[in-house]
Parts: C-alpha cells; structure tokens; sequence
C-alpha cells in the first residue's frame, strides 16, 4: 500500500501532520507514505521516521518565486502521475493542493469540505470528508479524514520527532551548568510578537532559577538581529538562527522548560514533551496550542474583558512579565 498526505502549509503545521502518519503507520506497518509539503518545511519532518519519502513544492509567494520553481513543481506533479497511490489526503484545503492531488493516479482520493472546495474540484475526488472541524485542535483537523478512510483509532497520538534523529548541539558545553530553559522570542509574524524589553526582565528573572539559559531563533535577520540584541544585553547565550531542527530538537528533549509565542519552536517542544510555557495573542489558541505536552498558555482573553482587547493595538502588549513568570514557576518542576 503506498499513501501520499499532502499539507502545503508553514513549517509547524507540517509538524502537526506527524500524528495523523504515525497512526497510519501503526495501522499499515507494511505501507509505504509519502508527503508533500512546501519547500522549507521538510526539514522539521525529517523526525518523523515513519515517512518514507518526503517530496516539497515552491513557495506559493508570487514575489518569492523563480521561473525554475513552475518546472520544479510540473517534475512533482509528473512524478505523482506516474506514481500509484492507494490513497491521496489533501489536507491543505486550497486550491494548488488539490492540484496536485489530482495529478496522482489513485483510485481513493479524499479531502475535506471547506468553502473554498467550489463546484469544480469535486469530481475529482471520490470522499470529500463533512464532519464538522470548527472547535477542533489542528492536529486533529488533520486527523480527521485519514481516520474515517482508513479506519485509525479515534485518538491522536503526539506529535513525531524521534529521539534517534535528534542531532547533538555543537555549543551545548559552552553552556553554564544548570537545568536548560530554551526561549524562543521571535517570529515573523510581527503580531505574534511580545515586546523585547519584556522578554529581557523575564530572562532575568529566570536566572534566578538556573543560570543555563538559550535563545532561539529562525534564520530571518530580523530573528537573528532581534535574538543577538536580547542575548547581549541579557548576557545569555543564543543559537543565532543556526541550530537545524534536528539540533533544536536535541536541545528542548534535556530542557527544564520552553518558554516562547506560537511558532514551529513551540510545537517542536510538544514533539520532545518538554514542558512549555506559550504566549498566544491573535492565534485560535484552541487550535494551536502545544499538543499532548505539559502546558502553560498566557493569553489576555482569559482575564481581561472584550472592551479592554478591542482597544489594544497588540494583544501581545497585554501580556504582563509576572503571568509569564508565575506559569514557569508553575511548570518548573514537571521535567525535574
């Protein structure tokens, strides 16, 4: 049996595809699963030893694209043609998925009802999965479709990244002696961002607790610029953009804690079942927040009133250093 999912989505919603191919591997240890993501999420996928193959397309971004990457993405969609599948999952719900779902020969291929499935794509697939998905984890969204086609059990398991295809981190030893918090502030979504002048009261007052102290951070230079600013004047060490998933995967299995806003980071640290301590502002914390790990979620909602949000001009500004700090307090002994 060969299956192919298809999730061409940003690098942690790859990750939370993991489950939904772990459950079918158990169910089929004898199938052989391929994944399509966009290029630059393969990386945190390749913790997933139950993918066989793992194929990627061009960035979507019209301003990020090269003449090369519509060749690039043809050679995928040949590649599928010719490839026989037993069953095709597009879990992406947009229309450049479903593209390349239909490029592949199968005799079962399924997707989800969403409003952007119009009249047109339907015929092309022979299960359109209805149930209701609104109020449901990602995780679980993605869950939803392989488990009514190919019989997997009811409950996702966690999120995937085996321990034996994490990487030691080659600056682990320059660290000081202590349990390991690894924070990560930064994002590229600016409106997920919680201001720095924070992040640097709250590290100092983390010292308190252990001395061994990691910022991480994406390759973007904002990241990097941001991370080596908040590292220098908080005299702590940081991976400067430059740990592979694999290493970062290696580094939150021995941390004390994760403390960081919604990104890959944050799942990743579901993946290792480190403790985490997130800050979620305009995310759907609900759908989003760190699966089957031990958490604290700070989000402004929960105990200020609507006048109060509507106002603000980040939500993430709402958030105070001492909620922060009160949850790692609360989440410092769960991996002790």
């Amino acid at each position: 049996m060969r299956i192919l999912f298809i999730k061409l989505r940003h690098i942690g919603d790859s990750l939370l595809l993991t489950p939904a191919i772990v459950a079918t591997r158990e169910k089929f240890p004898e199938a052989e699963i391929w994944v399509l993501v966009r290029r630059s999420c393969e990386g945190i996928l390749e913790g997933c030893p139950e993918i066989d193959r793992i194929l990627t397309t061009a960035n979507p971004d019209a301003s990020k694209r090269r003449a090369v990457d519509w060749i690039s993405d043809l050679r995928v969609a040949a590649l599928l043609r010719r490839t026989r599948f037993d069953h095709v999952f597009e879990l992406t719900d947009n229309d450049r998925a479903r593209f390349f779902a239909i490029a592949a020969r199968t005799p079962s291929r399924c997707t989800n009802e969403h409003r952007t499935l119009r009249r047109f794509w339907r015929p092309f697939f022979n299960r359109i999965e209805s149930k209701k998905r609104y109020g449901l984890h990602q995780v679980q969204r993605d869950f939803t479709a392989p488990a009514s086609v190919l019989g997997l059990p009811r409950d996702a398991p966690s999120l995937r990244f085996a321990n034996e295809r994490q990487t030691p981190w080659p600056g682990f030893q320059s660290l000081p002696a202590g349990p390991l918090v690894v924070i990560h502030p930064s994002t590229r979504w600016k409106r997920k961002e919680w201001p720095l002048d924070r992040w640097e009261r709250l590290i100092l007052q983390l010292k308190n607790l252990t001395p061994a102290i990691l910022l991480s951070c994406g390759p973007g230079s904002d990241e990097r610029r941001e991370s080596f600013a908040l590292a220098h004047r908080t005299a702590v060490f940081s991976t400067q953009g430059a740990a592979s998933w694999a290493e970062l995967a290696w580094l939150l299995a021995r941390a004390r804690l994760f403390v960081g806003v919604d990104t890959a980071a944050m799942h990743l640290a579901a993946a290792t079942c480190c403790p985490t301590v997130c800050l979620f502002g305009p995310s759907p914390d609900f759908e989003y927040h760190p699966w089957k790990v031990e958490h604290r979620m700070i989000r402004p909602q929960s105990w200020l009133a609507e006048s109060e949000l509507k106002n603000a001009e980040s939500l993430m500004s709402l958030i105070p250093v001492e909620r922060v700090m009160e949850a790692c307090h609360r989440m410092w002994t769960v991996r002790a």
